[in-house]
């Protein structure tokens, strides 16, 4: 099995550690939905993906992807071509 490092944000990392306290018995759901600010429904439906997939199941899903807001550079700079001919100031 290799093993390999993943980048977590530090919200992530204290979803982790209450997740793990709620799986083991330590602290209840709706405990744990006040001190993630999440609702006790959200909080299933993170233990549920904790205890399948484990903290890599945490991770937010679009880490690495490109945003759906993004402009390609030459989009941009043509924009940006238009709007200073036009504009002087």
């Amino acid at each position: 099995m290799a093993v390999g490092l993943m980048i977590m944000s530090e919200r992530e990392l204290n979803r982790i550690e209450v997740l793990s306290q709620v799986t083991r018995g330590v602290m209840t759901a709706v405990t744990a939905a006040n001190v993630l600010g999440l609702s006790r429904r959200q909080v299933h439906r993170l233990l549920k993906d904790f205890q399948t997939g484990g903290p890599g199941a945490i991770r937010h899903k679009a880490r690495g992807r490109q945003s759906n807001n993004w402009i390609d550079p030459a989009v941009r700079e043509f924009a940006v071509t238009l709007v200073r001919e036009k504009y002087s100031d």
